[in-house]
């Protein structure tokens, strides 16, 4: 079954930008069609920009909702900044914040995906009094820790799928050495997004990371989620900045955990808005024994599940869809706490 999306040169969506604490912050923008019932931001992940949520967007307006879909630190317009802090759940937090405020919008609902689903979580705790409901595609929800945990210690005490983190937040840099220029980046993102590479080997290996040889040394038949205009898109907004920012992601999680002891106490212990968890079956990092402790720590929490991998958002954009709707149209429409 056909799903409606938007295109880069879709008039349904305008590009514009905010400017929060001295940082310009760009996102798409969709209005809702006929009445609007209320503004949902959009966040999402690596690599990924805004263009990400094309298959969401149309059905999000039809329900009468306004779509703001951020260009996260790293990532097209919104840039690169040199400052690691600005990687981090807060201050996108603070963005998020920021750019409500300045679109004159005091009750929001958030959605996110892969680093943008950790980030909507994290929102939700830091603005309570804004963020009146959650969703997340693939991305579970990670409690607060009182106790520093590093990546190592994840890899070897029972996350062994975490390991490619140790590569994309190394500081030797090796893959944003590894990948620069637009053809090494039209190369990176097609492998990352399904392209079937010519030597017959795996690109993306989520204990190791990425087989940088293949980034030089391959070539890459196009990948089955995007249309060449998509890609042709993705690959000019990666161009824009390199990849330096979009790795930047995975060198945040002790300054995310010295942030987070600011949290207040009843923040702490998890999300309290009404919020919608949607599980990939067939995701190879974001696997079903780390959404363990999520109903405690989420007590209004809806579930669904998808038979996709880690782009379920393009994979299976109708049965995603149809979840996400069922949710809004329930709970946040209908005043149920969950489904």
């Amino acid at each position: 079954m056909s799903v409606d999306k938007v295109s880069p040169t879709d008039p349904r969506v305008k590009k514009d930008f905010k400017e929060v604490d001295g940082q310009k912050w760009y996102y798409w923008d969709a209005a809702a069609k006929g009445t609007q019932r209320g503004t949902v931001f959009l966040i999402h992940g690596y690599p990924d920009i805004s263009l990400g949520w094309r298959y969401q967007i149309p059905m999000l307006t039809e329900l009468g909702l306004r779509c703001i879909a951020l260009d996260c630190m790293g990532y097209s317009d919104t840039g690169f900044s040199p400052n690691l802090h600005d990687y981090g759940f807060k201050h996108h937090a603070d963005a998020v914040a920021g750019i409500a405020k300045q679109l004159d919008v005091d009750r929001i609902i958030i959605g996110g995906h892969d680093w943008g689903g950790a980030v909507v979580w994290r929102v939700a705790q830091w603005y309570p009094g804004l963020v009146t409901h959650v969703f997340s595609v693939c991305t579970p929800y990670f409690p607060v820790h009182d106790k520093y945990v590093t990546v190592e210690h994840m890899v070897e005490n029972g996350v062994p799928q975490f390991g490619y983190q140790l590569q994309f937040g190394s500081p030797d840099r090796k893959v944003e050495k590894a990948v620069q220029g637009g053809g090494h980046i039209r190369k990176w993102l097609t492998g990352m997004y399904g392209g079937k590479p010519s030597s017959g080997r795996v690109l993306m290996d989520p204990k190791k990371g990425i087989d940088l040889d293949m980034i030089e040394n391959d070539e890459f038949g196009m990948t089955p989620l995007l249309t060449k205009e998509e890609l042709d898109y993705y690959v000019t907004q990666y161009t824009k900045s390199g990849i330096e920012g979009p790795c930047n992601w995975y060198r945040t999680r002790e300054l995310n955990f010295e942030d987070e002891k600011a949290l207040p106490a009843d923040q702490r212990k998890g999300v309290q808005q009404p919020s919608l968890y949607v599980f990939a079956e067939r995701d190879g990092v974001l696997s079903e024994d780390l959404t363990r402790g999520m109903d405690k720590a989420i007590p209004n929490l809806s579930k669904g599940r998808v038979p996709a991998g880690h782009w379920a958002l393009w994979q299976t954009p109708g049965e995603t869809n149809a979840i996400i709707k069922k949710w809004v149209e329930g709970v946040v429409f209908g005043g149920k706490s969950k489904l």
